[in-house]
């Protein structure tokens, strides 16, 4: 089968719009002769133009996770261009009182059409500092808020000197009619908050609609379903097979109904029990995990990948009930996994074995933090991670 011929992309580094560029490589061209394609059938009736819109709104960006930036300023290009088209209907017209004398009327045409198309470009100039520019870090709301001041100004003035001007009373109805436009364009320059606002409103409700019906679920699976897994693990013993099913199950289903969605590198808490309730399906042991304390380490960092690895030895070798705690401060990241296994001393490992001397204290030293063996209070083993804040925080930070 033939190889079909890749779709047209826009780049997420562009200009404008990215349609040239995208175009332009899509065809195998050089850009400037796109561009200048785009300009010369633009003059023939817009078709360049109706082209040029068609195919910004339906080609795709190309695949990647970084946000498209755009080199030129375009709300302020569209915004001072408004203000070209309106001084210039202004001047044309000798102060926009159109003292029309051609009796085919092509001078008022001409500026009606300079002042409809000075009302146009200053709402697009809003709409685009508000659904294009106001996402970008470079610009955001402070660059919207002035764009918005600015095609305001512009209106506001537009609409007082069309209604206190000589053209009311030449041409009252044609000038009524811009007038009105330059009202209806200052509030289509504001239309973009009620749309924003209007959408949280609506996820806002969304969500607590959400809310409602996933409180109501969990209400009736607590008063069914959670106790009858909790009856079968005290019925069943905390080592079984049965009981370690009944644990995970139980425990997935209340992650699941009070947890919500989890993000894609979770905290370190949230990472240890995902991972302990996947030991407890694999191996008869029982892990509990607490975590105390708002830590910046994440699921992705070293000490979870240490972590996991001695809650996997003490499933492993040790059995039975085994207990993690994180503890977080602002000047470190302490994790403790304890089991009361028969227990062993580091000292006595063969040095052939490197799971524990490379795998958590090997990582963790090479990561900047510490790693730590010793024998439990009441017997069994304990290990103790310790990364200190301010690596965690840069850790994540290239990550």
């Amino acid at each position: 089968m033939a190889d079909m011929e890749p779709r047209m992309s826009r780049p997420r580094a562009c200009v404008a719009t990215g349609v040239a560029a995208g175009l332009a490589a899509h065809l195998g061209w050089p850009v400037l002769v796109v561009r200048a394609a785009f300009v010369v059938t633009s003059l023939t009736a817009g078709a360049g133009l109706l082209l040029y819109v068609w195919l910004w709104a339906l080609t795709p960006w190309e695949p990647g996770e970084r946000r498209p930036t755009r080199r030129a300023p375009v709300a302020w290009l569209l915004v001072s261009a408004s203000a070209a088209s309106l001084a210039a209907a202004w001047l044309g017209s000798g102060g926009l009182a159109v003292d029309v004398e051609v009796d085919d009327g092509s001078a008022l045409r001409w500026w009606l059409g300079a002042v409809f198309a000075g009302i146009g470009l200053a709402v697009a100039s809003a709409a685009w500092a508000s659904f294009i520019d106001r996402p970008e870090p470079e610009r955001g709301p402070r660059h919207e808020l002035t764009i918005r001041l600015v095609a305001t100004g512009l209106l506001s003035v537009t609409a007082l000197a069309l209604v206190f001007g000589e053209s009311a009373n030449r041409h009252p109805v044609p000038t009524f009619a811009a007038a009105l436009a330059a009202v209806l364009g200052i509030g289509l320059v504001y239309a973009p908050t009620l749309v924003t606002a209007w959408r949280e409103l609506t996820e806002e409700r969304t969500k607590r609609i959400r809310e409602e019906q996933r409180s109501e679920i969990a209400a009736h699976l607590h008063d069914s379903v959670l106790q009858t897994l909790a009856l079968i693990q005290n019925r069943a013993g905390a080592s079984t097979e049965v009981a370690r099913i009944a644990r995970a199950q139980e425990r997935e289903l209340r992650d699941w109904l009070f947890d919500g969605e989890a993000p894609a590198d979770s905290d370190l808490g949230t990472d240890l029990r995902d991972f302990a309730a996947a030991l407890e399906i694999d191996y008869p042991v029982t892990i509990d995990v607490v975590a105390v304390g708002s830590s910046s380490e994440r699921a992705s960092g070293e000490v979870a990948a240490a972590a996991r690895e001695a809650m996997l030895n003490a499933a492993r070798h040790a059995g039975g009930e085994v207990s993690v705690y994180v503890e977080a401060s602002p000047d470190s990241v302490e994790v403790f996994v304890r089991d009361r296994g028969a227990g062993f001393d580091l000292a006595e490992v063969p040095s052939d074995r490197l799971g524990v001397r490379q795998s958590i204290i090997g990582r963790m030293r090479r990561a900047g933090g510490s790693g730590e063996v010793r024998v439990g209070a009441g017997g069994g083993t304990e290990v103790r991670l310790r990364f200190p804040a301010e690596r965690s925080g840069s850790e994540n930070a290239r990550g």
